[in-house]
């Protein structure tokens, strides 16, 4: 068989070691980025909540309604301690049919610390089963739920103490009462209109109520189910940045890119 020969032969064999070097550049890069990604979404949990975005000013909303039992204090003891370990500064919005301010916004989280030992059972003692201590709310506060009494003094307060990049964390089992949804739905509204972010740590939702107040708030919610002490976050892992996401797919398309010129001057040389 009679080879014909090509006119520029040595120019194809450097485009080709410049190719078979950018292809294993690009190849290593795309190794090196799938297994950031796989880093990102892998990476243990944080002992503490993931709410709040970096450098905003947190309000705590605690529903204390009487649909919340002493079966999840201590959820509300767990949470209350992560967030007072924060390091971040906090308000606080007790709240059951009616809603008071109990700690201002701009709080230091160590605070919460002092409301998170009545949802904490002390050590045990002499034999006997421990009980949690007696709380000033179980008595003379707590009543129905109307979640839209707590949201909506929490809104207030920013608007009024000029909050700077406020966000929300709602602890309730969202189990809000009939008459109040359509409240709800209204102060739901207010904060999609004002971006602000709501942060849902759910005690034992029905998921009945945990779809109704994700439909609410929309995009506004990030919603999180409370842990007991010890216990290992839900979520099995924090979702892969979008950058790194989106670099990954680009460096894949130009390696593909990269490998059909690869082919099309390994066909030249042939």
């Amino acid at each position: 068989m009679r080879v014909i020969p090509i006119a520029d032969a040595g120019g194809l064999a450097r485009a080709h070691r410049r190719t078979t070097v950018v292809r294993a550049a690009l190849a290593l890069s795309l190794v090196a980025l799938i297994a950031g990604a796989i880093v990102a979404s892998a990476r243990a949990q944080s002992p503490t909540l993931r709410f709040l975005p970096r450098g905003s000013t947190g309000i705590v909303v605690l529903d204390l309604s009487a649909s919340i039992s002493s079966d999840t204090y201590q959820r509300i003891g767990q949470t209350l301690r992560e967030l007072a370990s924060t390091n971040g500064r906090y308000g606080l919005v007790v709240f059951s049919d009616v809603a008071y301010e109990a700690l201002p916004p701009g709080t230091p989280s160590a605070e919460l610390k002092q409301y998170a030992r009545y949802f904490t059972l002390p050590k045990t003692q002499g034999g006997f089963l421990p009980e949690f201590p007696t709380n000033p709310w179980t008595n003379s506060f707590s009543g129905g739920t109307r979640i839209s009494a707590g949201l909506g003094l929490a809104l207030r307060l920013v608007q009024q103490e000029h909050v700077a990049k406020p966000a929300i964390v709602l602890v309730s089992d969202l189990d809000d009462d009939p008459g109040d949804i359509q409240h709800l739905a209204g102060v739901a509204l207010a904060y999609r209109q004002a971006n602000i972010p709501v942060r849902v740590v759910a005690l034992d939702p029905q998921p009945k109520d945990q779809q109704l107040f994700a439909r609410l708030l929309e995009r506004a919610a990030t919603v999180e189910h409370a842990r007991l002490p010890g216990e290992r976050a839900s979520t099995t892992g924090a979702p892969v940045p979008e950058w790194l996401a989106g670099l990954t797919a680009a460096v894949a398309l130009l390696l593909a890119a990269n490998e059909l010129w690869g082919a099309r001057l390994d066909w030249g040389q042939a």
